[in-house]
């Protein structure tokens, strides 16, 4: 059933769609896709082009706008969008720790997985396309991995485009996992660095926290083991416009007094709780080594084992002197299925998961090469999330891509930037920049 209903300014409208698991077994397993279709009130009845919009992650559904948020607004002022929930996520039959036992045991869960990665969500966004606009090739817009999707778009359909828009998501075409942590780690650094800069006191108050994690147990209140590599992942928040100050303004309140001395408060580890755990987006730690993977190679717990070549990111050792501690970013580890109660029953499927040999490629850089549809990327200087030097090459790897790389948004930009930032990169696809 089809369900429209209005928020100020829009109409919104509930769009259900059924696609092969397997794009190549048509005949197969099916699953269920959700979007919600969005409109401007006064435009309603008006024949508008279509905007897809590719959520970042992997493992989240699209944003919840009330009204015209973000960049929602520019983008109705000419289109009807669609936000997909991808396969696995939101209301797409979820993949989570309650549904894949489902599929039996671990190793009938990985191989489910295996279909949940650009590939399959392109070719799911083709299927519904002959549904949504009757055939007519339609404009996207991918932020963060949603770019990620694009550019596999602009590899296997680019007939089913106008134009395309990433927003902080130009993947490298070929490196492997590897590859790309080793990218990331010092530029973690480098944001953690930034951030003490700015907050000192900060410094003394996560050795603090570290110190008294590594000295005993702490089991947040659902659930969650909270260590100090879970306590040092917390900083996956710098990549975001107000993510250092939400940082700080988290440490500041780490402690309280109690009859039986200073502990964790509780909101501290409310807040910790909700930062660090999976359960509204698991396939995240799931899948998210698994969108690097392209060859022969596993990914094998890739952040975790280039993370050793990085020893300043050891707490324990860091705290045997008097340096910082260093905060981590994106990135998954096998500890993650041990601490968090909403992954630990998927363990095993994520151990096979990394042990996959093989992965198939999720670009085209011939057909890249060759590209005709007009495409524009948004590449954030020091980009903590994805790196710079990565995208860039693969922005002039992609035929008339053009690039707008700014230091004046982190990775949330279409976010903290919202209509500016659709405005500039919609403008760039037509040549008006």
């Amino acid at each position: 059933m089809t369900a429209s209903y209005r928020q100020p300014g829009v109409v919104l409208t509930d769009r259900h769609f059924t696609v092969p698991l397997d794009h190549d077994a048509p005949k197969g397993e099916s699953i269920e896709l959700y979007a919600r279709e969005v409109v401007a009130t006064d435009k309603a009845h008006q024949d508008l082009p279509w905007l897809v919009y590719l959520q970042g992650g992997p493992g989240f559904g699209a944003n919840r706008f009330v009204g015209k948020g973000a960049w929602l607004g520019r983008a109705l002022k000419e289109y009807r969008v669609l936000l997909l929930d991808q396969r696995g996520t939101g209301h797409s039959t979820p993949a989570n720790r309650q549904t894949l036992p489902l599929r039996a045991g671990p190793a009938e869960q990985a191989e489910y997985l295996t279909h949940f990665r650009a590939d399959s969500i392109v070719r799911d966004c083709e299927a519904i396309r002959r549904d949504v606009t009757g055939g007519a090739p339609w404009t996207v817009l991918g932020q963060s991995f949603g770019g990620f999707c694009t550019v596999n778009y602009l590899s296997t359909a680019p007939e089913g485009l106008t134009a395309a828009v990433v927003t902080g998501g130009l993947p490298s075409l070929d490196a492997h996992a590897d590859d790309v942590y080793r990218a990331a780690y010092p530029r973690i650094e480098r944001k953690v660095a930034a951030h003490y800069a700015r907050y000192p006191q900060d410094v003394e108050r996560a050795r603090r926290i570290a110190d008294h994690l590594l000295a005993g147990d702490v089991v947040l209140p659902n659930g969650y083991r909270l260590t100090a590599e879970a306590f040092q992942s917390l900083g996956i928040v710098l990549g975001g416009s107000e993510g250092s100050h939400r940082l700080h303004y988290l440490l500041e309140d780490a402690f309280v007094r109690t009859p039986r001395g200073q502990a964790l408060s509780d909101a501290f580890q409310e807040e910790v709780q909700g930062l660090l755990s999976h359960a509204s987006h698991p396939l995240y730690a799931l899948v998210h080594e698994a969108i690097y993977g392209q060859d022969a190679r596993p990914t094998a717990w890739s952040a975790e084992r280039v993370r050793a070549e990085f020893p300043q990111f050891d707490a324990a050792k860091t705290l045997a002197g008097d340096g910082p501690v260093l905060f981590t970013g994106e990135s998954v580890h096998p500890w993650m299925f041990d601490c968090d109660p909403a992954l630990r029953p998927l363990r095993e499927t994520a151990e096979l998961l990394a042990a996959r040999t093989d992965w198939t490629p999720l670009y085209d850089p011939a057909r890249l090469a060759a590209n005709e549809v007009p495409v524009a990327a948004a590449v954030y200087h020091d980009d903590m999330y994805v790196d710079t030097a990565h995208s860039l090459a693969t922005a002039r790897a992609i035929r008339g891509l053009r690039t707008w790389v700014t230091d004046e948004f982190e990775h949330d930009g279409v976010r903290a930037g919202g209509p500016r930032v659709l405005d500039r990169l919609l403008a760039l696809t037509r040549d008006e920049v």
